[in-house]
């Protein structure tokens, strides 16, 4: 087949000279367009059909400056339409009717006669219209185009044929053009000055073909690339159409046109986008599309649900076509195995919370498992940026009896208490808008807030639960009851103790009495909510709870807020919770933390911690530990310890043993519980066993000296004095008398080690000094006539005391020869074969002698907690009753006391009977060995 001839239309440079002339015609004077006609179509069509599509054809085009005359014969058939402008008045700025007043003579020449056989003139117009609208809607595709249109002030004109031109496919393509020119962002605010938004609108409900509102739904999405673009077009009225076209069920492309347009509308959803989508019938369309089987649009309705509820005015509405299921079955798909990251689910979350606001809607979400939804996100570490969000969305179950115990039993109060001391979540900042819509008359606080907790005061003022606007007030809160506002303004006056509070004509508290609203304010509301049950104790008097509970009392950058220490001392004060306080080791845990100043982070390594509000710290505790007193002193309480001690678990008896000298201080009460009935040896016996809790022997050795001041409540520290050694007035030596060069009196013995040393001796001071000497060397062994005794198994530095002592040394110093310094084992050292010899050879002065030494250097200023375990393993008992007297001496460090007491637990191991028997006698004030009150308790 012969090859196509070539026209001149195919030479850009033709098409271009056509353009141009056909631009230019009308500036001279007025000509015959008939001759043009032809010529300027041929040579538009193939600018669009071929040179603007073929490859590199629109820089091509835009290089050889097609734009200007394009732009120019745009400007010419804009002012050349005879129809009136079907626009309002006002709907197009005084700049585009100047342009189009002011534009050149029409291109085309006046109209031929009704029977002439040629096109009237609207007709080649719009055709016209069409090409060069298509040809620069093309070239907007790229960027350079894009920003030379700007340049050549080709905005105006777009915008007068979208007034003026009303013809669907000049306002596909005018809008098509537009919208191109929107996706930069200078030419978006230019588009939006020069008044296309309102005939953009127009077009929606004037149009009927789908690909024009397709156009023009694109152009208007991508206008809205700004908050402040998004609410001019809100306000302006494009929302509405929008919903409209979406409720009338258009055709696939047209809908997907729709929800991505709304989807960009919709972010940051301002109050007039959402009501006009909730006029315009949009709710049940995004609500039905949300179950699309395409993904886009799917996706982008469910994203739409989520941005509509930042709006309060539309959230119940929302509930009620079903956005409820819909955004919580969509999170709980994403949370799943398959679903995608935390990004995604980020504008669900936001979305569910807010729900929460209105009663309704929380219904629905309870029903629908949202309960279960939530306290995922509060238990997942990678949401923690959420948990602040979340937890005050739960406030608004505060006196939803089932939501709260459903709450409860999942394991909310634990949670709560460790975001008491978390670190606060990055979040947006709600708007006045989101508050709850239960109560929409009441206003919302000015006071300025961070994230959602400015949202959540709202709230909680449209709930009823604070005094006023910008006031979270103690006499509002669950725990206390309101106070009707006095009649007249209050006068300033003394604040009585109480919690009456004075108020102010409008139920404001005065800035003074107004508590601490920080991030820690809803879990701590939730938290009171909880502890005002009849009995909180199961799910507030636990270990994790008062931990966080007293983390946030000691730790808290500023005042804690009084929320938390009515908390402390609401649960102090309830019997159904004293038990609860015993089981679980409460009572220590307060006095350790509070009274002591050690918490459990500071066990066993201590923690830097600043020591300014430890009076504070103490008073507090002091005030705790007498409610539980007076709850334990109380009838109800004493059968309650008598069963827990004599009827309870293992484990709940040995925790009742061990809180019994905290909280009680009854003499007849506790004798009875720890004496009589054995609580004390009890709690002795279960030192050596597996711990029940991470802090038992501090508890224990804390217990244990307590109690050993309400048993002698005057008896001094039996420490050793902490006077250096060096410094003590030493006792005449007799023994050094026999070791000079003329020993007087002269020995008439002498002792051989096994070393070879030869000890000189006098027989008559030995023999007297022990019954072992005096046997063996004035009875009939064969030693009481040999001059050379040989004393088998013994060191010098061991004998050097023994010689000493059989001489009638006593305090002379020898003693202290085989004491290694402390930090050094004593075990396997020449003060235990000293100790062993001295034992061998009957000499109890000198056992008592050694023993002392030993206390007084390992035990003394210079010895510490490491050091009593080594003195208990000598196995010694007055050793081991010297390591009880400093382990639970009043005196003590707490810290010290309880590493003493872990050093005797490791040292005793399973020989529990030496520590127990020692530990006991000095808590009842008995010396070892003698005779004293029974311990048989």
């Amino acid at each position: 087949m012969a090859a196509a001839k070539p026209t001149p239309t195919d030479s850009l440079s033709f098409c271009l000279a056509q353009l141009t002339a056909a631009a230019g015609e009308g500036l001279g004077g007025v000509k015959d367009t008939a001759t043009n006609e032809t010529p300027l179509a041929r040579a538009l069509l193939a600018l669009r059909t071929r040179h603007v599509k073929a490859a590199g054809g629109i820089e091509r085009f835009r290089a050889r400056g097609g734009l200007l005359p394009l732009l120019a014969l745009l400007r010419r058939a804009s002012a050349a339409d005879p129809a009136p402008s079907l626009a309002g008045p006002g709907s197009a700025p005084s700049s585009v009717e100047s342009a189009a007043s002011d534009g050149p003579a029409p291109l085309l020449g006046p109209a031929p006669s009704a029977s002439s056989s040629t096109p009237s003139p609207p007709v080649r117009l719009r055709k016209t219209l069409d090409l060069a609208l298509s040809i620069l809607a093309n070239c907007c595709t790229e960027r350079a185009c894009r920003d030379e249109v700007r340049r050549l002030g080709g905005i105006l004109p777009l915008v007068t044929i979208l007034q003026c031109v009303k013809t669907d496919s000049i306002q596909n393509r005018t809008a098509r053009a537009l919208g191109n020119l929107a996706m930069e962002p200078e030419s978006c605010g230019d588009i939006h000055s020069a008044g296309a938004v309102p005939l953009l609108i127009e077009s929606l409900t004037a149009c009927q073909d789908s690909h024009c509102l397709q156009s023009v739904v694109r152009a208007l999405r991508n206008l809205a690339d700004s908050p402040q673009h998004r609410l001019a077009l809100a306000q302006q009225g494009a929302v509405r159409p929008l919903a409209e076209l979406l409720a009338a069920a258009p055709d696939p492309a047209l809908t997907l046109a729709l929800v991505r347009a709304l989807l960009e509308l919709s972010r940051g959803c301002s109050r007039a986008c959402a009501e006009q989508l909730s006029l315009g019938g949009g709710l049940g369309p995004l609500v039905s599309l949300a179950s699309h089987p395409k993904k886009a649009v799917r996706e982008a309705a469910i994203l739409i649900l989520a941005n509509l509820c930042a709006q309060g005015l539309v959230r119940p509405a929302l509930g009620n076509a079903g956005g409820v299921e819909v955004l919580l079955g969509e999170l709980q798909r994403r949370r799943g195995p398959s679903g995608a990251g935390p990004a995604s689910q980020q504008p669900l979350v936001r979305a569910v919370c807010l729900l929460c606001r209105e009663a309704i809607n929380r219904a629905r979400l309870r029903d629908a498992g949202g309960l279960e939804l939530l306290m995922g996100l509060l238990q997942d570490p990678r949401a923690s940026a959420w948990h602040p969000r979340v937890v005050a969305a739960l406030v608004g179950f505060l006196y939803d009896t089932g939501a709260l115990g459903r709450l409860q039993a999942l394991g909310l109060v634990p949670l709560l208490a460790g975001q008491l001391c978390g670190e606060a979540g990055d979040e947006e900042e709600e708007g006045k808008e989101a508050a709850s819509w239960d109560f929409p008359e009441e206003q919302t606080p000015e006071r300025v807030e961070a994230g959602s907790f400015r949202s959540l005061r709202s709230w909680l003022i449209s709930e009823g639960y604070a005094a006023g606007p910008g006031d979270i007030s103690p006499d509002r809160s669950p725990e206390r009851c309101p106070l009707p506002p006095p009649p007249e303004p209050a006068q300033p006056a003394t604040p009585a103790r109480g919690p009456a509070l004075v108020r102010t004509p409008r139920g404001r508290c005065p800035a003074a009495t107004e508590e601490p609203w920080g991030r820690e304010g809803p879990a701590l509301l939730l938290l009171s909510r909880f502890s005002q049950a009849p009995d909180p104790s199961g799910a507030l008097v636990t270990g994790p709870a008062l931990c966080g509970l007293l983390a946030y009392v000691t730790g808290a950058p500023g005042p804690p807020s009084p929320r938390a220490l009515r908390i402390l001392a609401r649960l102090t004060c309830n019997p159904a919770c004293l038990e609860a306080f015993v089981r679980s080791y409460g009572a220590a845990l307060l006095r350790a933390w509070l009274v002591l100043g050690v918490a459990p982070d500071d066990w066993p390594t201590l923690r830097a911690r600043p020591l300014s509000l430890h009076s504070q710290h103490r008073e507090l505790g002091e005030m705790l530990l007498q409610n539980l007193t007076v709850q334990a002193e109380s009838p109800f309480g004493v059968g309650a310890l008598t069963h827990l001690l004599l009827s309870g678990s293992p484990e709940d008896r040995v925790a009742c043993a061990l809180t019994l000298p905290f909280i009680c201080r009854k003499p007849s009460l506790w004798r009875r519980l720890l004496l009589d009935q054995g609580g004390l040896r009890l709690l002795l016996s279960a030192l050596t066993r597996p711990a029940p809790h991470p802090l038992f022997l501090f508890f224990a050795a804390d217990s244990l000296s307590c109690l050993q001041g309400l048993v002698s409540p005057t008896v001094s520290p039996a420490l050793p004095p902490a006077i250096p050694l060096d410094l003590d007035p030493p006792s005449p030596c007799l023994y050094e008398p026999l070791l000079g060069p003329a020993p007087i009196p002269a020995p008439d013995l002498h002792f051989l080690l096994d070393s070879g040393l030869r000890l000189p001796a006098q027989r008559a001071a030995s023999s007297t000094a022990s019954p072992f000497f005096r046997a063996l060397l004035s009875g009939s062994f064969a030693e009481a006539q040999m001059d050379l005794v040989p004393l088998r198994g013994l060191s010098p530095s061991a004998a050097w005391p023994i010689l000493h002592h059989l001489h009638g040394c006593r305090g002379c110093g020898a003693a202290l020869g085989p004491i290694p310094p402390p930090g050094q084992p004593l075990l396997g050292s020449e003060a235990e074969e000293a100790l062993e010899a001295a034992g061998r050879f009957l000499l109890p002065g000198l056992e008592e002698e050694l023993e002392e030494a030993v206390g007084r250097i390992h035990l003394g200023p210079q010895g510490g907690p490491e050091s009593v375990g080594e003195v208990f393993r000598l196995g010694r008992p007055r050793l081991a009753a010297h390591c009880a007297r400093w382990t639970l001496g009043p005196g003590q460090c707490p810290r010290k006391r309880a590493l003493g007491l872990v050093g005797l637990v490791e040292a005793a191991g399973e020989e529990a009977g030496p520590l127990t028997e020692a530990l006991l006698a000095v808590v009842m004030g008995v010396e070892v060995g003698s005779k004293g009150p029974s311990l048989d308790c």
